[in-house]
């Protein structure tokens, strides 16, 4: 989990799991947008990398050459085609420009530690390059790019504090302390499984012990067995108990229902950690918009949407209303023009307004909406990607799929050699297993509670353990 790029070329094939990971009508945000070369040249992208179609959709071909192995490496946030007719990719691991010469991708060298392009946009003659933590511009030339590196202005009213939610998530992982940190958090899940089988060893072995001497065979090598998993059980414990209780509780709040409740809260950043980072918008970029009408800046983040101006010289204004945006992130963001946006997260897609005050909820139309800055990590309707075509306008839906805003023509079906080429990265799976909702064809929507309750068990047997310990541990210095 804390080596995502280590292991980006490991993938698991999808006919292997759940129906619910299974790819039907374009769900799972297979596809997040489009991008159009010519009238009858489309590139469709997102989680299943990138595909050359036509202007009906009718047949598909891999666009995926130069990317490294993986479906991981094929992640992609954004494409850009540029008027000087350059063509490049903003991907979970960096940045790409396709050499249409040997019709491969070709990566890019960005100048930042975190590689990760979540827009890309252009003004002028310059490719604009939005990261998780930075705007990064360079003449719109592949073969000659030169980069220069902007950090955002801080939001108007800037208290230097930070999400409760981002604090316990780089806590959790152990990202707050760097990379040492994140292999100490690796350590603790060794300890975790170590002290989970020398806890069965210790509550099965008695009994089978007892069981053998009833039947007079041989009980030395067991009982050694048993004594040397007690005799580290506790050691070990014990030294990194404390670890244990943080690491359990600190992940009881990322998911719902924990979660809902520290969603909007801040706290003071933590000194001396990479939460203390002098750029005030470290790690909460998104998604980011050039509304030429208005020569302005309209910046995506995790904690709302900002008004910049084109100079980045005064601190950027939150724009009221807001839609309302999940904290899984902004994945529709779209300038119809004349001061209307598009605006969908796992929340649902919005037309949206701020001149007008007007915010529509494309989803339920008849739905009178209140104005909101945020909302519930999901809704019903969790808006994964949106084509846009002109007379023809795609929804893309986390778990229904693909739905045509504008009844006919329908989207096609999704063809088996997109599927086939999509399995799932082992991280991904890895993920759903450790959030818990692979479990939910057991529990169903209940597999929401799995988190809490497994982490409130995991608290009583670490504290109810240690108690325990520490009544022998006494009674034996006692003597």
């Amino acid at each position: 989990m804390n080596h995502r790029p280590l292991f980006s070329g490991v993938d698991i094939p999808r006919k292997y799991l759940l129906s619910e990971y299974q790819y039907k009508k374009w769900n799972n945000a297979a596809v997040k947008s489009a991008c159009q070369l010519s009238p009858d040249s489309i590139l469709i992208y997102g989680n299943i990398g990138v595909w050359l179609t036509d202007s009906s959709f009718s047949a598909f071909t891999d666009f995926n050459n130069g990317f490294s192995k993986g479906i991981d490496n094929r992640k992609i946030f954004k494409l850009h085609f540029t008027k000087n007719g350059y063509l490049y990719a903003g991907t979970l691991f960096g940045l790409f420009y396709f050499d249409f010469n040997s019709g491969e991708w070709q990566p890019v060298e960005i100048p930042v530690h975190d590689q990760r392009v979540v827009d890309l946009m252009e003004k002028n003659d310059s490719l604009f390059i939005l990261t998780r933590s930075y705007l990064i511009s360079t003449p719109d030339q592949p073969k000659y790019l030169s980069f220069k590196k902007y950090i955002f202005p801080p939001p108007e009213n800037y208290e230097n504090k930070e999400g409760l939610f981002k604090t316990l998530w780089v806590i959790h992982s152990g990202e707050i302390a760097g990379f040492a940190g994140k292999l100490f958090v690796d350590f603790i899940g060794i300890v975790f499984t170590f002290l989970t089988l020398t806890g069965l060893i210790y509550w099965l072995f008695p009994k089978w012990i007892r069981k053998r001497k009833r039947n007079e065979r041989g009980i030395h090598s067991i009982k050694k067995i048993n004594r040397f998993s007690l005799k580290w059980h506790n050691k070990i414990g014990v030294w990194v108990v404390v670890f244990l209780v943080f690491t359990s509780l600190t992940g009881m709040f990322l998911r719902p229902p924990l979660l809902i409740a520290i969603a909007d809260a801040r706290v003071g950043k933590i000194p001396f950690t990479i939460l203390d980072s002098p750029n005030p918008w470290y790690d909460k970029l998104r998604r980011i918009i050039f509304d030429e009408e208005k020569d302005k800046l309209l910046i995506g983040t995790n904690e709302g949407i900002y008004l910049a101006d084109t100079e980045l010289k005064n601190p950027l204004k939150p724009v009221y209303p807001q839609p309302p945006i999940s904290v899984m992130g902004i994945n529709v963001f779209e300038n119809l023009g004349n001061s209307n946006y598009l605006v969908g997260s796992f929340n649902g897609l919005f037309l949206w307004n701020p001149d007008k005050r007007i915010l529509f909820d494309v989803n339920n139309p008849m739905v009178d909406m209140k104005i909101n800055t945020s909302g519930p990590p999901l809704s019903e309707n969790m808006t994964a990607g949106f084509i846009d075509m002109g007379n023809r306008k795609y929804l893309f839906d986390f778990n229904r799929g693909v739905e045509s805003l504008q009844g006919l023509p329908k989207f096609p079906e999704m063809p088996d050699k997109i599927i086939k080429q999509s399995p799932m990265s082992l991280w991904n799976l890895a993920l759903e297993f450790h959030t818990g909702r692979y479990y939910s064809f057991l529990f169903g929507k209940l597999y929401i509670l799995f988190i809490p309750l497994f982490g409130l068990t995991m608290l009583l047997i670490l504290i109810t353990g240690f108690w325990l310990w520490w009544k022998i541990y006494r009674r034996s210095h006692r003597k």
